[in-house]
């Protein structure tokens, strides 16, 4: 395999999404489901089934590779128990939880501005 420019597109945007602190932030949370999952966990650990339930239209594969991705992002933290059946339970990290009230304030901002928009 051979090595990347140093001066590629490729290689300059992902310096540029590294180094930035708003597209980090963004690159975290980014996605069509993640900000609802995380609001939702903010409430309360859930269990897959439970998400599942919480969010009807979300496929089963597209929630286990939006929880994947959050827990590998740190923002989620997945225990399992040994019983039978299985039980695992998903919650928020402290990191997560900081976002918490960045997404009320995104929720407000939407609800006022998606109000003006039907005008």
């Amino acid at each position: 395999m051979t090595a990347r420019k140093e001066n590629s597109t490729y290689t300059l945007n992902e310096k540029f999404i590294t180094e930035c602190d708003l597209t980090y932030a963004a690159n975290k949370i980014g996605g069509r489901w993640k900000i609802v999952i995380l609001d939702k966990l903010g409430k309360q650990k859930l269990r897959f089934g439970e998400l599942r339930k919480e969010f009807p239209y979300i496929s089963e594969r597209m929630l286990t590779l939006q929880l994947r991705a959050l827990e590998q992002d740190e923002l989620v933290k997945r225990t399992v128990y040994a019983e039978v059946p299985p039980r695992v339970e998903y919650e928020l990290t402290p990191m997560a939880v900081e976002f918490l009230p960045i997404f009320g304030q995104l929720s407000a901002w939407g609800k006022k501005n998606k109000v003006l928009n039907k005008r």
